[in-house]
């Protein structure tokens, strides 16, 4: 379970969202059994999905993160909910390659530099919205605040951050978005920048103790921050086997036809999740008629 906290200035004209998110990325790494690299990139985008998501305001909302780009890693895909509950997987969840000058994780390596971050905001219209922007750096957090700048005009700042032990396990995990409204005055947009050149890393934060609430403070200090709400999001997967069902039917009668006729079960494993659902072949023979009945 996560621990989101959000504040917003006494003039309101900033906020800030701050998530710690360590047990929703140790629940990634269980799942898909990630190297530490790619544990990170992928926390990243899931801590930043949760986050969006908890902007959204109808229950049916939901958001998709997409990067695909140049990386080893292949795509990462992160999708959360109004409630800022997430889920989220990756191509290729094992990815050796050296640290960065700095002796850290090199997400941007692995990720790949050149490539898209694809938004897509599933607000109950008839058509989603979905951003499609340039990476910027391949960190990710840079990318996020790059699209709520070209797509949505909203000045932000973004810190992403998993800090994975050497076991590989996630000592600490979290991110925060600061944005500000456009009647945001220049004594609040100085008191924020002088924070943010400030403040420790997102993970060294969390990591030495820090709580939501007492980061969203350093981050809006000298502002008279109030509570907004608070939340307690979880990685969450919503497959089951009526969706798989859904799923197979997509692929037509035809090739439902031929994997009947071999003879065999047919097992089909969630990306988010990792579970499984084995369908025998008289059950697939079934969806092929229920294929041809629909058309």
């Amino acid at each position: 379970m996560g621990n989101l906290y959000r504040a917003i200035s006494a003039d309101g004209s900033a906020f800030a969202a701050v998530l710690d998110a360590k047990n929703i990325v140790s629940e990634i790494e269980k799942i898909h059994k990630s190297s530490a690299v790619v544990t990170a990139g992928l926390g990243r985008l899931t801590i930043a999905a949760s986050l969006m998501g908890y902007m959204l305001k109808g229950e049916e909302n939901s958001i998709t993160l997409r990067i695909d780009a140049d990386g080893p890693t292949g795509q990462l895909m992160a999708v959360a909910d109004y409630c800022g509950n997430v889920k989220s997987c990756v191509t290729n969840p094992v990815v050796e390659i050296p640290l960065n000058n700095a002796g850290k994780l090199d997400v941007s390596s692995a990720v790949g530099k050149n490539g898209t971050l694809s938004v897509v905001k599933d607000l109950g219209l008839r058509e989603p919205y979905v951003g499609v922007i340039p990476l910027v750096s391949g960190e990710i957090a840079e990318d996020i605040a790059n699209y709520y700048a070209t797509s949505e005009q909203i000045p932000t700042v973004c810190a992403l951050g998993v800090l994975v032990d050497t076991d590989l396990s996630v000592k600490a995990a979290g991110g925060y978005l600061i944005q500000l409204l456009p009647f945001a005055s220049e004594e609040c947009i100085s008191a924020i920048e002088k924070n943010i050149a400030n403040i420790k890393p997102i993970s060294t934060l969390l990591d030495e103790g820090a709580s939501p609430q007492e980061i969203a403070d350093m981050l809006l200090a000298g502002l008279n921050p109030n509570e907004l709400d608070s939340a307690s999001p979880i990685y969450k997967c919503d497959c089951s086997r009526h969706r798989t069902e859904e799923i197979l039917l997509s692929i037509g009668k035809k090739e439902l036809e031929n994997i009947a006729a071999e003879g065999n079960d047919t097992e089909v494993s969630c990306h988010f999740c990792g579970k499984n659902y084995v369908f025998t072949a008289a059950e697939i023979a079934q969806l092929a008629n229920g294929a041809c009945e629909n058309k």
